[in-house]
């Protein structure tokens, strides 16, 4: 492991000398990460983005992607565009980035099944608000608020996420 990488542990995640609650998937954490099993994937993710809602944030960092009102994120596995960030309107099942809700206001991209997704192995896992403290994810990891801003204006493309088997 190396020191920019953010290691999640079954007491939070480890990033830059500090420790941050987290909550995982309902599933907990398996090496044969399934569509649909909630699980979070074990193994080493290179971060691939960064998204952020710049009508309610700042930009975390100058290579920031904007989260715009039509941006979807397909989830449907029969697509081609399965795993990718597309526009409304979309003929196929996706899920808004552009929440109502704060979870999504700042999404950290991992490139687990991405960007070349392969059918089965689940779709995106992303670094991103939690609903509470302890409430599980479909499979992501997730963060308080201001921990996950702290953690964005600290992370590049050269930072992993690791998710060692439990």
């Amino acid at each position: 492991m190396r020191p920019e990488d953010i290691v999640v542990t079954p007491v939070g995640a480890r990033f830059r000398g500090r420790l941050f609650p987290c909550t995982i998937g309902r599933g907990g954490v398996r090496r044969d990460k399934r569509e649909g099993d909630g699980a979070t994937p074990a193994g080493v993710h290179r971060i691939a983005g960064l998204f952020w809602r710049p009508d309610r944030l700042a930009r975390p960092a100058d290579w920031a992607v904007p989260i715009r009102p039509r941006d979807l994120w397909c989830d449907d596995p029969r697509h081609e565009d399965y795993n990718l960030m597309v526009r409304a309107p979309f003929p196929a099942s996706a899920e808004r980035l552009a929440r109502a809700d704060p979870l999504y206001d700042l999404v950290i991209l991992t490139d687990w099944n991405w960007p070349r997704a392969e059918t089965g192995r689940g779709s995106a896992i992303f670094l991103h608000r939690w609903r509470r403290p302890g409430f599980p994810t479909e499979g992501c990891v997730a963060f308080a608020a201001q921990d996950l801003r702290w953690i964005a204006r600290r992370i590049g493309y050269g930072t992993r996420v690791v998710i060692p088997d439990r």
